[in-house]
């Protein structure tokens, strides 16, 4: 009878357990010590600032909480990353935080992690096509486009002015899907300009794919608008603006024309208030940027973990907008600051994310 009953007990925490972890019920708390919770953090790359800062702050965050952490960057190979996660998976890892190097192939890994119950946690980008994630944290990459979008129509007075001005267009990885939405927010501004010939697009560039970046790569963007500039702006002709969706990109695109460009300068946007795109911003290559706290995030994401281990609400602002193709991921959007040469001072060194030091 005893054995009975504790067979019984044991089911019924196994099922607890169970559903928790199914990304709908948080799980029940982890019985054991800390270090007994094994948490995987899986990044593109180290090449890059914020993934760097992204990742420490992580896995400081989540080992003071006494968690045991493994962080993994994938040097933007996407066999790698899916081979890092299998490993983790495979040698009993609890939690998932993922970016992935391209949002739509993670598709096996993730089926792996809801066979094994593990919750799985989207980070800055979606997981696309799976109803294994969790949650999602993410900057609302659709309202930075339109942002961008907006500063472009407002700063070229297209609701006031005859044009025609002319633009070109420089977004993200095409396997992320955050570059989409980035894409789709500032054309959702723009294209009514486009269709009726107040903007020119000379190069004829104007869908996502061909606006795509690889990898947010600064020498892709810098290939790509030196070709740019070569076949349409060589003549002299004025380049009014560069819808950038990111400061890599833009970072391309201001190389590339302080060597083949000798017109006006353009409207130039970006995101991500990366340090040499805020000197930019300070001596006019740069327009304007977008503050994505990379702390706000992460502290973010290891809350997010902290609650699912000890079997509480995640705290969640958006059930609603983000659709990954197969189901609806709660998620924790944070907004973004505008930043521009009238308010950088203030938001990037007033709050001592920069020094004077780093900028000048």
């Amino acid at each position: 009878m005893k054995r009975t009953i504790v067979l019984a007990l044991a089911f019924v925490l196994i099922l607890g357990v169970f559903s928790g972890c199914a990304g709908k019920e948080p799980p029940e708390p982890v019985v054991g010590e800390p270090e007994s919770v094994k948490i995987g953090i899986f990044l593109p790359t180290k090449d890059d600032g914020d993934w760097n800062r992204a990742g420490d702050l992580m896995k400081n965050g989540l080992s003071e909480l006494g968690y045991s952490v493994v962080l993994d960057y994938a040097s933007n190979d996407v066999d790698t990353q899916i081979t890092q996660i299998v490993n983790m998976l495979d040698s009993g890892c609890g939690y998932l935080i993922i970016a992935a190097i391209d949002c739509n192939t993670l598709g096996y890994v993730l089926d792996r992690a809801k066979e094994k119950n593990v919750p799985v946690i989207a980070y800055d980008r979606m997981l696309m096509n799976s109803d294994a994630v969790s949650y999602y944290v993410a900057f609302d990459p659709y309202m930075i486009g339109r942002k961008q979008g907006e500063y472009i129509r407002d700063n070229l007075n297209l609701d006031g002015s005859a044009g025609p001005y002319n633009i070109e267009i420089f977004t993200g990885d095409p396997g992320d899907e955050k570059a989409e939405r980035m894409f789709s927010g500032a054309m959702d501004v723009l294209n009514s300009y486009i269709d009726e010939g107040k903007l020119i697009v000379r190069s004829g560039q104007t869908d996502f794919k061909q606006a795509a970046t690889a990898a947010w790569a600064v020498e892709a963007a810098m290939s790509r608008m030196d070709a740019v500039v070569s076949a349409n702006y060589s003549d002299g002709t004025t380049l009014h603006a560069v819808l950038c969706s990111s400061d890599s990109c833009a970072k391309g695109v201001v190389n590339s024309l302080e060597y083949n460009y000798r017109g006006a300068w353009p409207i130039i946007t970006g995101s991500g208030c990366e340090k040499e795109n805020v000197k930019y911003i300070i001596g006019g290559k740069q327009s304007m940027s977008f503050f994505c706290d990379t702390g706000e995030l992460a502290s973010r994401a290891v809350e997010m973990i902290k609650s699912l281990v000890r079997g509480e609400t995640v705290l969640v602002n958006d059930t609603e907008r983000f659709d990954n193709g197969n189901l609806v991921v709660p998620s924790y959007i944070c907004e973004p600051v505008f930043v521009d040469i009238d308010n950088y001072y203030a938001i990037l060194v007033e709050s001592g994310f920069y020094t004077e030091e780093e900028l000048n």
